[in-house]
């Protein structure tokens, strides 16, 4: 029960963390990937669905994410110019 409520207290006082779930497009920075996020949004008229494609730059501490694997983002204080996420695990290693 103590370990749960360290945990509840600890994220509380950081704050909600976002989460993105993509596709790793380059990996030819040193501990830096370039992750493809993709989201889905209903047009506000015409109401179909259109996907929109975020690229975000994404720190990679031990150089484990590949080209076209697919990583799990959270948010983090920023560590570049561009880079504010960092990749907590591979989910799907490329083919």
């Amino acid at each position: 029960m103590s370990e749960t409520t360290e945990n509840t207290a600890d994220s509380q006082a950081r704050g909600f963390r976002k989460v993105r779930e993509g596709l790793v497009v380059s990996d030819k920075m040193q501990k830096t990937v370039v992750v493809a996020v993709e989201d889905r949004v209903k047009h506000p008229l015409y109401g179909k669905v259109i996907r929109r494609t975020n690229k975000l730059k994404a720190h990679d501490e031990n150089n484990e994410a590949g080209v076209g694997d697919r990583v799990l983002l959270a948010e983090t204080r920023p560590l570049s110019a561009t880079k504010r996420w960092r990749v907590v695990e591979v989910l799907e290693k490329a083919k």
